[in-house]
């Protein structure tokens, strides 16, 4: 199962390099999207810079499961942290465009956190 969070973590490590290619181009000026401050330009930093975190806790998961040859288990906290990975850029760009968007962000930290705190007790810790 963890195969497909390798997968998912390359994505997004090619999808953080493409969204920050393109928002770079307008980067450079001082008032786009509200200015350096505004909300909707943190958001979009938020969003790029999530697809290379989380891929890196994908990069975690698979190499931790890997390394300790953990087989039981990992498929919940698997599917949560794909589950995670996806939604965050996603609610990220969907609320810099609609703010009512801002109120998903529960299901990529929910999905994140649950993911993380059922692999370490059912996977780490038995």
């Amino acid at each position: 199962m963890e195969i497909v969070n390798l997968y998912v973590a390359w994505v997004c490590m090619l999808a953080g390099a493409i969204f920050g290619a393109l928002s770079g181009l307008f980067f450079h000026k001082q008032e786009w999207m509200g200015g350096y401050g505004s909300w909707q330009r943190r958001m979009m930093r938020l969003g790029h810079i999530s697809f290379f975190g989380l891929a890196f806790v994908n990069f975690a998961f698979v190499f931790t499961v890997s390394y300790l040859g953990l087989n039981n288990h990992i498929i919940l906290p698997s599917r949560l942290l794909v589950i995670g990975t996806l939604t965050m850029p996603l609610v990220c760009v969907l609320s810099v465009h609609r703010t009512f968007f801002r109120h998903f962000f529960f299901i990529p930290v929910l999905s994140i956190m649950a993911a993380m705190i059922i692999f370490i007790v059912r996977g780490l810790v038995t």
